[in-house]
């Protein structure tokens, strides 16, 4: 067991280890790899969806889902249809065209292991698969439910969100950014499905728009303290634990948090925004314990 995870509180190891193997059992039983020229393709979904990762999307999402008392079955779909969307990006971002990577969750990356366009296809299909799963029945008993998860989803990964924030990361290289420039980036990239895990247990526990919003100014915090810890990573981090290549930033001339406050200054705002975010949840009371705790680890992790 690493330093790190013998230091964090036994319900937060408990359930990353809880939701890690849930998360990795639903991908098994929806991911058969078929008798036909398809089994290239459905392998190549296991090998980026299946073993490794932080699962952080999907923990959110239950422990969002668990203050409103949301059965365990419906948080994990809405879970499994988020991961399917982050394992998506991951396969496309480390594409040649993109950030050209050939390491992931410490396995070769999908284009690597395959070849680019069995890569492309991968990413397409785990995309139309969080959808797939969002729409059925056994997501939530309401039909409004499931189309507002859906719809939800949608913006939070199309060019309002994910691939919005990821074409502004392409051309950083045009302009030079200010802080606010690169929080804007970075709220889109990674932040937009990040605060759409939180919400998510909110809209299938049917929760006040006062609950709401206090929930998304929890994850607004958490999804930019969650970024400037990748930066930290990135310079500081142990390739062999992160499980993927580092010091891409600073290669590729990309200005971050961290390259325009340095590192301590850079350290002390992600403390400052994970207590703001935590001061959000508040008025959750103790209910509110595991978001409290992924906060404190979105910026002690090792990986």
């Amino acid at each position: 067991m690493s330093t790190l995870r013998a230091q964090l509180s036994s319900p937060l190891e408990r359930s990353l280890a809880w939701i890690s193997a849930e998360i990795d059992q639903l991908f098994n039983q929806l991911l058969p790899v078929p008798d036909d020229p398809r089994a290239r393709l459905l392998d190549a979904m296991r090998h980026a969806a299946i073993g490794g990762g932080k699962r952080l999307r999907p923990l959110l999402v239950y422990a969002s889902a668990d203050l409103f008392g949301v059965p365990r079955s419906w948080s994990l779909r809405a879970g499994l249809a988020v991961e399917c969307i982050h394992v998506h990006s991951l396969i496309h971002d480390d594409l040649p065209c993109m950030d050209d990577d050939e390491l992931r969750r410490g396995k070769p990356t999908v284009h690597v292991a395959f070849d680019e366009a069995t890569a492309v296809l991968a990413g397409d299909s785990l995309l139309a698969l969080a959808f797939d799963i969002l729409c059925d029945r056994a997501t939530h008993s309401s039909a409004e439910v499931r189309s507002e998860l859906a719809k939800e989803l949608a913006f939070a990964a199309g060019s309002s969100g994910m691939a919005g924030g990821q074409m502004l990361d392409l051309r950083a290289f045009e302009t030079t950014h200010d802080l606010e420039a690169i929080a804007r980036l970075q709220r889109l990239k990674t932040g937009a499905i990040i605060t759409w895990s939180v919400e998510a247990g909110a809209i299938l526990g049917g929760a006040s728009v006062e609950q709401r919003l206090s929930l998304r100014g929890y994850a607004q915090n958490l999804g930019l303290a969650f970024q400037i810890a990748d930066d930290l990573l990135d310079v500081e981090g142990d390739p062999a634990i992160v499980g993927k290549r580092l010091q891409k930033d600073a290669s590729q001339g990309k200005e971050t948090f961290l390259s325009l406050l340095g590192k301590e200054r850079a350290r002390r705002q992600a403390e400052l925004l994970v207590d703001q975010a935590i001061e959000h949840l508040r008025q959750l009371g103790s209910a509110g314990s595991l978001l409290a705790e992924v906060a404190r680890f979105s910026i002690q992790r090792e990986r």
